[in-house]
């Protein structure tokens, strides 16, 4: 199990942080996901760029790096 560290920014409300949760824990390969206004740490298989992908699919106006 890798674990990876994303950052992000203009994560401003609870709601935002939800979604973000919710979004990377239904991602196969995903076990388990703590996230943040200013970041998530990610356990499982899943690549990176499917992390930041999920993400980014929300729309939510979130940068993440």
């Amino acid at each position: 199990m890798a674990q990876q560290s994303l950052t992000f920014q203009h994560v401003k409300t609870v709601d935002q942080v939800n979604k973000i949760t919710t979004s990377l824990m239904m991602l196969e390969g995903v076990d388990s996901a703590e996230v943040g206004r200013h970041g998530a740490e990610v356990d499982g298989r899943a690549s990176r760029q499917t992390l930041i992908n999920a993400i980014e699919k929300l729309k939510l106006g979130v940068k993440v790096s």
